[in-house]
């Protein structure tokens, strides 16, 4: 296991050279909060100006980035890449890079990459000296519609994710396509996965997405995600229908982790919406054709994913489930559909029929 101490560097960066890799390309940044051009003068109100990323993304675009900003200085944070890294020892990393630089509250960190830097730097932000201001800038497609949007941030604590957080909004989301050229397919495809969420619970026309026309429909994904938490800051009802999917995935996602094959976020969320449309079958109504739509598109999504679920993983899944944040005491809770675009909340899954729709969906991806 690596230490915590190796699972941060940092350093003081003034005036690197532009690589040239994209030398007008960061110009095309599109907010999802408000206006982009407002940048400049939030980053010249900065005492101090902090860009938080990981190893896998800071090569490609840490420098471009940097240069784009125009700050005359800026200090890099750079974290270990992975899930397994988004914990408490790397948060403590973080806010000893900011005592260390003597980051006072009107500092800025810029977090610039996946899911897990925007959870890990939003809540490294949100509690640092009660809150300083923090921007995302989503490397990946998984971040550019889901993480880096809606206030949520966190680390996972005890083996589950998430279950330290805060609820804390971005000053801005800024959205660029470009970084996905640098992205491996495979995390295309994960990202796709919770575009498709949105189909299912708002706007079916998300559920026509494939490898070639995905990226017209980043922002409408995004949109969708801004409105709902507008409406419902702390997923006080509503804001509840972002989690369809997620109960059993997050589960099955964190399991995996304890085994000898990971799977991405967006792989175990697909899982997680293929067994929740079963649920939402036999408790809600749904057609069987959603069902059945959706599973043509399973190889699809998990082309790339070794899955290596058996029925013996059931148990240990279901006790992560017990733990999920949604849960009221002991009782069970989940997002389902009547129908497409017509999402239902708090509703209480039995365990018994929560068992069985693991069995089914991991006897259909073990026929793969």
């Amino acid at each position: 296991m690596t230490q915590a101490s190796e699972c941060i560097d940092s350093r003081l960066r003034t005036g690197q050279p532009w690589n040239d890799m994209h030398p007008e390309a960061l110009e095309s940044m599109s907010s999802l909060r408000g206006d982009e051009r407002g940048m400049g003068s939030m980053l010249s109100k900065a005492s101090q100006v902090f860009i938080l990323t990981d190893e896998n993304v800071a090569p490609f675009w840490l420098s471009e980035v940097a240069h784009w900003l125009h700050c005359e200085s800026v200090v890099d944070i750079i974290i270990k890449p992975g899930e397994q890294h988004k914990n408490l020892q790397t948060v403590q990393r973080i806010w000893k890079t900011l005592m260390k630089h003597h980051a006072d509250r009107n500092a800025l960190l810029i977090n610039l990459g996946g899911g897990t830097v925007s959870d890990l730097g939003g809540f490294a932000a949100s509690t640092y000296k009660r809150g300083i201001k923090f921007i995302n800038i989503p490397t990946t497609l998984l971040a550019m519609v889901d993480a880096a949007i809606g206030g949520k941030t966190g680390i996972d604590f005890g083996g589950a994710k998430n279950q330290i957080g805060t609820f804390a909004e971005a000053e801005e989301v800024l959205i660029n396509p470009v970084f996905l050229e640098t992205l491996p397919e495979r995390e295309i495809r994960s990202g796709m996965a919770e575009m498709l969420k949105y189909g299912f619970i708002a706007d079916s026309n998300l559920l026509g997405i494939n490898l070639e026309n995905y990226q017209s429909y980043i922002r409408c994904a995004g949109e969708i995600k801004r409105e709902i938490v507008e409406k419902d800051p702390l997923e006080n009802g509503l804001r509840k229908i972002l989690n369809f999917g997620h109960t059993i995935g997050h589960a099955i996602e964190s399991h995996c982790l304890t085994t000898n094959f990971s799977l991405l976020h967006g792989e175990a969320i697909a899982l997680g919406m293929a067994a929740a449309l079963w649920l939402s079958i036999k408790l809600c109504g749904l057609d069987e054709k959603v069902l059945q739509d959706f599973e043509s598109q399973l190889p699809m999504l998990l082309s790339e994913a070794e899955i290596k679920l058996s029925e013996v993983d059931i148990k240990p899944i279901m006790t992560y489930l017990v733990h999920d944040k949604k849960n009221k005491g002991e009782k069970l809770q989940f997002v389902l559909l009547e129908a497409v675009g017509k999402p239902v909340w708090d509703v209480e899954v039995p365990k018994d029929t929560l068992r069985v729709s693991l069995e089914y969906i991991i006897n259909k991806v073990s026929k793969r």
